[in-house]
């Protein structure tokens, strides 16, 4: 029997998922999850969520339409398993012990904790700073192997990687019932749109900056809305633009129309010129017609949510199960547990 390959992912409950959301974690998990050999596990990442400001009184429904918007873009009860991520109180026991291993100075200079530093600066939590931690032991509590995120998250991978590596060196087999490597070091899955730019001109599209992001429940003319927001330029030029608001329109051009779309719009600018309102109305239609049936299954399990319910306790129990066993190694091998 072929062993499968371990997937896991998450996302954070601050906003409704966006385009930028969806062609980076999401596509990569609706690649894995139809693929024989991958047992997927996805996630709501609430405990992440809380390093950030937030509220309390709204929580749960934000969690509640993050599930949604994950299952109408496509996750397949059938394929993945699909759980809460504070639902499995071994995340947080793993990320302590994980902790225990690694420096807080490496933790400092990751970039996307300077980054939410300079987001928050009134809201710079321990929690903030061990965010990478607990990414990892999401990870290594069920020995994933493959991690489909944006490119952003990549750096946080590699911490992931060093605290297996450090793990595995530190505390080897002391049992045949433990024998071999506690964790492998997982490998970031990216895809084409794991990066999408920023409607603003710079910068990626982000929950965190109005403005700059399509939701997957946007409707065809709020989509016109925000496309014709986006910065552009006369229209024409000696060299197509490599950064600015043309080019971050012509990536979501090649994303979603294609590449000899691209090509002519990219011509267009080196002669006689790009009318910018027929490239935002055609692109805003392509956009759309991707994003209907997304809206149509999301609107079905809405509707139907005690399903909804069935599957995240599907997921909790499926979870719960690996993750008592992996903590129950790794316990052993630290010399906390006597078996």
């Amino acid at each position: 029997m072929i062993k499968k390959h371990r997937v896991f992912s998450g996302l954070r409950p601050t906003g409704r998922l966006h385009l930028g959301n969806f062609l980076g974690m999401v596509k990569g998990a609706l690649e894995l999850q139809n693929k024989a050999d991958f047992d997927c596990i996805y996630s709501v990442v609430d405990l992440h969520g809380i390093t950030t400001p937030y509220s309390s009184k709204t929580y749960q429904e934000q969690i509640k339409e993050l599930v949604l918007d994950l299952l109408g873009a496509g996750l397949d009860p059938k394929k993945c398993h699909l759980m809460i991520q504070s639902q499995v109180p071994e995340h947080m026991e793993l990320a302590y012990l994980l902790g225990t291993l690694y420096s807080v100075a490496r933790l400092e200079n990751l970039p996307t904790y300077k980054d939410k530093k300079a987001e928050n600066p009134d809201y710079v939590n321990m929690g903030l700073l061990y965010y990478p931690v607990l990414m990892a032991a999401d990870i290594l509590v069920y020995k994933a192997d493959t991690v489909p995120v944006g490119k952003d998250q990549v750096p946080h991978i590699e911490v992931t990687r060093e605290m297996a590596r450090n793990f595995n060196r530190m505390f080897p087999s002391t049992s045949l019932r433990t024998s071999g490597k506690t964790f492998p070091e997982p490998q970031a899955y990216l895809t084409p749109g794991a990066y999408v730019p920023s409607l603003k001109g710079e910068g990626k599209m982000s929950k965190s900056i109005p403005g700059s992001f399509i939701l997957l429940t946007d409707d065809l003319p709020t989509i016109r809305k925000r496309l014709a927001g986006a910065p552009t330029d006369a229209g024409k030029g000696k060299k197509v633009p490599e950064t600015g608001g043309v080019a971050n329109l012509l990536t979501l051009v090649k994303l979603f129309e294609g590449n000899k779309e691209y090509e002519e719009y990219a011509d267009q600018y080196l002669h006689e010129g790009i009318r910018y309102d027929r490239l935002k109305d055609n692109l805003a239609v392509a956009i759309y017609n991707e994003l209907a049936p997304i809206q149509e299954r999301r609107k079905y399990y809405e509707q139907n949510y005690s399903l909804v319910e069935d599957i995240l306790e599907e997921g909790k129990e499926y979870c719960l199960k690996i993750a008592r066993e992996t903590l129950k190694e790794v316990k052993e091998k630290m010399g906390l547990v006597n078996c």
